[in-house]
């Protein structure tokens, strides 16, 4: 504790020099409060640094205890000379490097300042309070949160039309896609290999969906209906050809076989007819009993549906515009619909999607820019607000409760639902979205490294691994 307390004396005779100057009281003052701020966070600094200093000399003096003393002697002092420069190379902690620095810094400031503030011109002020701001900037810096590392590590191309959205199938290492094209695609994430190919939509497929528990799948399309159906996929992957003479003339029916996808037209179910939609189905949702569906539509209403029997139960309306999106809640029998009329206590523009979150919460995404956090049990005041620089598509939010929100500037940002920012996935000419991104879905399980996918309008899905710091 003597040395503490030395070096307390020490910081402390900054500020008292500064305050033996006579001259310049403003510049004097603000220097005052500035060193003494940090002189209470680094008082701490420095006793922690101490402390963990002691537990060093305590592991050094142990080890050269268990040294025979034929090797000791050899050795000499150059134990403990090795022992106090490892710890300086390699600090223990972030504190002690902070610590160092200040106090290095601090012992050249002490036998300058007081000459310096003494004969000070405006231009000694600059460098006197440059020199602050690069110490703060130091300081400030070794605070920083870890940081997040995303890359992309599968991609999947085949559609020939914009991608609506993507879905990860819980349990299964497949993912399901939503085109313009009028197709839905199964695709393997291992081989990101189009595995099955859905053409039974007369129109865009807009929404997709997978089954909890079973090889189902939900969509919704362009054409006004919504259609369950197999997704029975062939996981066998065609072998390609060996270089004998043999298989020479059979190589063009091998490449065809490697392009082959299994393709189906007939639903299970469809979801049409007296009672059902009028226009536009942009979004279907399983309830969580998974005996019944909710589907939005352009025809201002969303319509509860029975699977069994394929025949509309009750429709919900309330909205004065075009639906934009449906979203069944995982546990409960509750549905939340997002559209395109803006309320003042939800968003100015249109709602582009609305989901159910952990601990009751509700995530709403709009083209105003920014996604709102919502207590289900009170919808009029958002929890928190997250503002952006471009309209948001179809969001998604993780069991873990990081959201992922696609942009129409082709980002990809991730923030918490305390409104932190948390990251911003990388674009480049190499990796990324080269148009807008529609649609984001995370992986309940990392599926082969990919945590989260994205789709977009440049006919592209690619699978993220994303690797979060610990305390998120």
């Amino acid at each position: 504790m003597k040395a503490s307390k030395t070096r307390a004396v020490r910081l402390t005779s900054l500020t008292e020099d500064v305050a033996a100057v006579p001259e310049d009281a403003p510049f004097r003052a603000r220097l005052h409060v500035l060193f003494a701020q940090i002189e209470r966070e680094f008082e701490q600094l420095y006793l922690e640094n101490q402390a963990l200093q002691e537990k060093l000399d305590i592991a050094t003096a142990t080890k050269e205890s268990l040294i025979p003393p034929d090797a000791r002697s050899a050795a000499g002092g150059s134990m403990s000379t090795q022992a106090s420069s490892a710890a300086l190379a390699t600090p223990p902690t972030q504190t002690d490097e902070v610590a160092g620095s200040f106090l290095a810094a601090a012992s050249s400031t002490h036998k300058s300042l007081k000459a310096k503030l003494s004969s000070a011109t405006g231009g000694s002020k600059a460098k006197a309070s440059n020199k602050i701001k690069a110490q703060t900037s130091r300081i400030v810096s070794s605070f920083k949160a870890p940081t997040v590392v995303s890359t992309v590590v599968r991609e999947f191309g085949g559609h020939k039309d914009g991608i609506w959205q993507v879905a990860a199938k819980a349990g299964q290492p497949i993912i399901g896609t939503a085109s313009a094209d009028h197709t839905a695609c199964i695709w393997g994430v291992e081989s990101a290999r189009c595995l099955l190919q859905y053409q039974g939509h007369a129109g865009s497929v807009n929404s997709i969906k997978f089954h909890q528990q079973r090889d189902l799948v939900l969509t919704g399309s362009g054409d006004g209906t919504a259609h369950i159906w197999q997704a029975a996929v062939n996981w066998e992957v065609p072998k390609k050809g060996h270089s004998s003479e043999e298989e020479l003339d059979d190589s063009d029916e091998q490449v065809e076989d490697r392009d082959r996808v299994d393709t189906l037209r007939t639903p299970l179910c469809e979801f049409t007819g007296p009672g059902g939609h009028l226009s536009v189905v942009v979004a279907a949702d399983w309830l969580s009993s998974m005996d019944q569906i909710i589907t939005g539509s352009w025809d201002r209403t969303a319509i509860l549906w029975d699977v069994e029997t394929g025949l509309p139960l009750q429709p919900l309306t309330g909205h004065d515009h075009e639906l934009t999106h449906v979203s069944a809640h995982p546990t409960q029998r509750l549905v939340v619909t997002a559209s395109r009329t803006p309320r003042s206590v939800w968003h100015t523009e249109t709602v582009t999607s609305s989901v159910f979150a952990r601990d009751d919460k509700v995530v709403s995404g709009s083209d105003d820019r920014t996604i709102k956090v919502w207590e289900l049990r009170n919808m009029r005041s958002a929890l928190a607000t997250i503002r952006t620089d471009s309209s948001v598509n179809r969001l998604a939010v993780s069991t873990g409760g990081i959201i992922g929100i696609p942009h129409d500037n082709r980002q990809i940002r991730l923030f918490d639902l305390n409104g932190q920012r948390v990251a911003r996935l990388p674009r480049t000419s190499r990796q990324g979205h080269r148009r807008m991104v529609s649609s984001v879905a995370w992986a309940e399980e990392p599926l082969l490294d990919c945590d989260l996918f994205s789709c977009g309008f440049d006919r592209r899905v690619f699978g993220w691994s994303i690797v979060l710091p610990k305390d998120n």
